[in-house]
Formats: structure tokens, C-alpha cells, sequence
């Protein structure tokens, strides 16, 4: 997609999450990678949602709609109300619980849509620094998140400037080794994961998603 989709599919995803009913409680929407670097084309558009965990239970819902539908969860992993509403798009974890990421992965992107969510509950600039930490600690660098993000919207207010620097391409952001290097890491650590990014990056296609808990 061009830049100009791009932005625009943004402002439509900032549209549902502060209009609809989400699976979860979503308190920041970020963008980060290609679009906040003002690349045109955009290969693929990257979206981070910090959520919040859903306040109470209802366990009558829960167990009406495992004995429905055989999903753990309802009610306590996602919120009852959407689940009910949108039985179709409830997406189970391994374990066969709700799975939050991957309901709002199918509640706000299409299959065949280029664009990556990253799910978490600590907010985007928190995450990127214990994903850099966990990725040094276990070699394991295609777990670091790309830095360079900008803030869309939050606790319900959108930044509309942001949206307008997306379109002018107008952010100076650094290279991607450059970004994690000035997190801390190391030149060769960050050369090495800024490359394990970027080949993760390439063998996707069509909509993905990553949860974490933090």
C-alpha cells in the first residue's frame, strides 16, 4: 500500500477502537517501522495496541459460551458482550482459552491485510526496552520490537498532529541499528537484531499477530 492508504487505514483502525466494542480494552494505539519512517511504499503496516485487562468476570457467560462453543475464557480473557456478538471471530490460545491478540487481530484486520499487530499490556515505549532485554539475555533477536514508533492515540484522545507527520513523512527517525543501539545495546548486538528483524519481516505475509504480557 502507498503511504497515503496506509495513514488512512490507521485513522480507520483509531476509528473502531475509540467508536466499538473491542474484545478487550485497548488503551494506546502506536504505528511503528516503515510508516513511521515515511517509506511509500509500505510493505508492511505495523500497529501496537496496548491493552487493558478486563475488571471483574462473568462466569455465567463464561460457562454458557464453553458449553456453546467449547472455549474457555469468555468473560474473563475477553469481554463477554463481544464474544456473544461476535462468536465468529473469538480465537482460542493453544490452551483453548480466548485469546486477546488474536481476537483483536480478528476484529480489526482483514486475513489478507499486510499489517502486524503487537498486543501487551505495558505500554509501547516500556515493551520495547524489556523485549530489547529478553532478546539480548536469550540470543534471541527477532523478539526485539522496532523503537521508532509514534503514539496515535491515547486514553481516548487522538493526536491528530501525529497523524499529519505520518503524512508528510516529516518524523526524523533513526536507523534501525542505530535505535536500538541507542537503548543500550551494543553496535554488534544491534546490527545482528536490527538483520533478525528484517528477515522476520520478509517471511511474512498477510495479516500476523504477537501477544505479550509484561
Amino acid at each position: 500500500m502507498n503511504r497515503e492508504q496506509a495513514v488512512d487505514r490507521l485513522a480507520t483502525l483509531v476509528d473502531r477502537v475509540e467508536r466499538e466494542t473491542m474484545p478487550v480494552p485497548v488503551r494506546e494505539v502506536w504505528a511503528f517501522g516503515d510508516v513511521a519512517l515515511g517509506l511509500d511504499p509500505i510493505e508492511r503496516l505495523d500497529v501496537y495496541l496496548t491493552k487493558d485487562v478486563i475488571m471483574g468476570s462473568d462466569a455465567e457467560a463464561a460457562a454458557d459460551f464453553e458449553a456453546e462453543y467449547g472455549i474457555k475464557g469468555v468473560g474473563t480473557s475477553v469481554r463477554a458482550e463481544w464474544a456473544e456478538a461476535h462468536p465468529d471471530r473469538v480465537r482460542v490460545s493453544d490452551n483453548g482459552y480466548a485469546a486477546p491478540e488474536r481476537c483483536l487481530a480478528a476484529e480489526l484486520v482483514a486475513d489478507d491485510e499486510p499489517i502486524h499487530l503487537e498486543v501487551c499490556n505495558a505500554s509501547f515505549e516500556d515493551n520495547v526496552r524489556q523485549r530489547l532485554k529478553g532478546a539480548i539475555a536469550r540470543d534471541a533477536y527477532a523478539e526485539v520490537l522496532d523503537p521508532r514508533g509514534v503514539c496515535l492515540w491515547i486514553d481516548g484522545t487522538r493526536d491528530d498532529e501525529a497523524f499529519d507527520r505520518l503524512r508528510e513523512a516529516s518524523l526524523a527517525m533513526p536507523t534501525l541499528p542505530a535505535a536500538i543501539g541507542m537503548l543500550g545495546a551494543d553496535e554488534d548486538v544491534a546490527n545482528e537484531a536490527a538483520a533478525a528483524l528484517k528477515r522476520q519481516r520478509a517471511a511474512q505475509e498477510g495479516a500476523s499477530v504477537r501477544g505479550d504480557m509484561v
